[in-house]
């Protein structure tokens, strides 16, 4: 995935520019390291496709740029996918990349793997971004540095509960495998 995540970067900044809330759409195909025993796309292997996207859509927003210039990068918190058909070997897809919302520390953004316009899995995730130099980069600061105002979207009331639902215990705080819970 390093080689094509680097491929990917590099083409994206060839393509069209896109706004930051735009549907990211990024032409893919299934190859053969992508695929498990039974002949079909790794389920583990669709989260890491996830990231192309990710970075598809912030470098064509001219978002990426502005974050290695002030040395903030995303990580992810939280995902989750629901898979409804398989792809198989060699078979063209379109990963669709949205950010769907916003909340106090984190940016979801929802991501679906398409066939001729049909939705074979989507996914989910939670975001955050922090600095190189230490510490986590605000919501505040990345509408600044960005240039959009979060509190134009609404981020729908599943989601937060998805999010609270899934959630861990901050770093700094203890967390026990207590499997008796």
């Amino acid at each position: 995935m390093f080689f094509r995540t680097i491929l990917h970067m590099l083409l994206s900044r060839r393509k069209s520019t896109l706004d930051v809330h735009d549907v990211g759409r990024l032409p893919l195909r299934v190859w053969p390291v992508d695929l498990d025993l039974l002949g079909h796309m790794n389920n583990g292997v669709y989260l890491s496709i996830m990231d192309l996207g990710r970075f598809d859509l912030l470098i064509r927003a001219g978002v990426w740029a502005k974050f290695q210039r002030v040395g903030y990068y995303p990580v992810v918190g939280s995902e989750t996918i629901t898979f409804r058909k398989s792809l198989q070997p060699w078979q063209r897809f379109v990963l669709e990349t949205r950010i769907v919302g916003y909340d106090g520390k984190a940016v979801y953004v929802q991501q679906r793997f398409t066939v001729r316009g049909e939705i074979y899995a989507e996914g989910l995730i939670r975001a955050r971004f922090l600095k190189r130099s230490g510490g986590v980069v605000t919501i505040a600061e990345l509408s600044e540095l960005v240039g959009i105002d979060v509190s134009d979207f609404e981020t729908p009331e599943w989601i937060t509960r998805w999010a609270a639902d899934v959630a861990l215990p901050p770093t700094r705080a203890e967390a026990p495998s207590d499997w008796s819970i």
